[in-house]
């Protein structure tokens, strides 16, 4: 008798336990949703995760703020959702940069990339553009021109990039792989700083990621010689693929921007809002504002499983990357 009135004791928590969960659900969102970032204010993250934010404040009428966390890149901003309460108000917008090559690139890192964070959708394919700056290299038009140029004079030639092990520093250490070209890496803390060095001279090239990169060269002050991409931008239409431009066939590099968690997300806010961000990226609208706007090919499937077997894939792939690069961060 005992024993079946604490299994009816236990079926009753459960049920109730189940209620509670759906009435959550029912519930939320009912305050501020925070999206966190790990990059400044105008990189291609804070743009994208602002866009977003705006769509799910106008879908569920409650404030979405983006709040970058800027640091150890992105890290910071990694171990704050880690950390965060998994009641559904704090997310992360991450990047392949902090959850593929970090994992690599730092000897030790607070949290662990597949199993802190519960991932809610991957939003896009991000490339980088090759850009000089046309006052320092006048006569370089072509990629062609700019790979004679290093080969004639090696070593010389240097490369900006948003810092050590980001995708703006592997682009170019994949480049310099490939072409078979010694050129020196010079790292800065973020975008602007390392734009801010290509215009001034100071370096003169820099793998830039898409948004920015084609603000820059739409604006009239760079030009662009090639994307890392597999095949043409429709933002940058005239401007041929790394694998293209500097016949180096088979060439790509791309990260990709995603969606997470942190973990134990109530499984029905978690597919909540997973729903209402694929479905807010696979409008028409927003299609064609990743992709004439920011240079970013959207997510043939942006699911969360599909999220998860690309994640794991980068994982292995940005390693052997890294390690290629030499880059290291205590």
């Amino acid at each position: 008798m005992r024993q079946v009135l604490k299994k009816v004791t236990l079926a009753l928590v459960a049920s109730a336990a189940c209620s509670v969960a759906i009435a959550q659900a029912d519930k939320w969102p009912s305050r501020s949703i925070t999206i966190v970032g790990g990059f400044p204010n105008g990189s291609g993250v804070d743009i994208y995760a602002r866009k977003i934010g705006e769509a799910l404040t106008a879908a569920w009428n409650v404030p979405v703020v983006v709040d970058a966390k800027t640091g150890a890149g992105g890290n910071i901003a990694s171990d704050m959702v880690a950390r965060a309460q998994p009641d559904g108000y704090t997310y992360l917008f991450g990047t392949a940069g902090t959850h593929a090559i970090n994992p690599a690139l730092y000897k030790k890192l607070s949290f662990d990339v597949e199993n802190d964070f519960t991932r809610i959708a991957i939003l896009g394919d991000v490339p980088n553009v090759l850009l000089i700056n046309p006052k320092k290299h006048p006569d370089i038009k072509t990629c062609a021109d700019l790979l004679k140029l290093m080969r004639d004079k090696p070593g010389t030639l240097n490369y900006g990039s948003t810092g050590n092990g980001a995708s703006t520093h592997l682009a170019g250490a994949q480049f310099a792989s490939a072409a078979k070209v010694d050129m020196v890496h010079v790292p800065y803390r973020g975008q602007g700083p390392a734009m801010t060095a290509l215009l001034g001279g100071d370096v003169d090239m820099f793998f830039n990621q898409s948004a920015p990169a084609i603000a820059s060269v739409k604006g009239g002050r760079t030009i662009a010689l090639a994307v890392t991409s597999p095949t043409r931008l429709s933002a940058l239409p005239d401007v041929p693929t790394v694998a293209e431009a500097c016949n180096l066939p088979g060439f790509v590099s791309t990260t990709w921007y995603g969606l997470f968690g942190p973990a134990k997300l109530p499984a029905d806010i978690s597919a909540k809002m997973s729903a209402e961000i694929v479905k807010i990226v696979s409008t028409p609208e927003f299609k064609a504002w990743l992709t004439d706007t920011q240079g970013i090919t959207p997510a043939a499937d942006p699911s969360p499983a599909a999220f998860a077997r690309i994640h794991k894939e980068d994982l292995k792939k940005w390693a052997e990357i890294v390690k290629i690069s030499g880059a290291q961060v205590d």
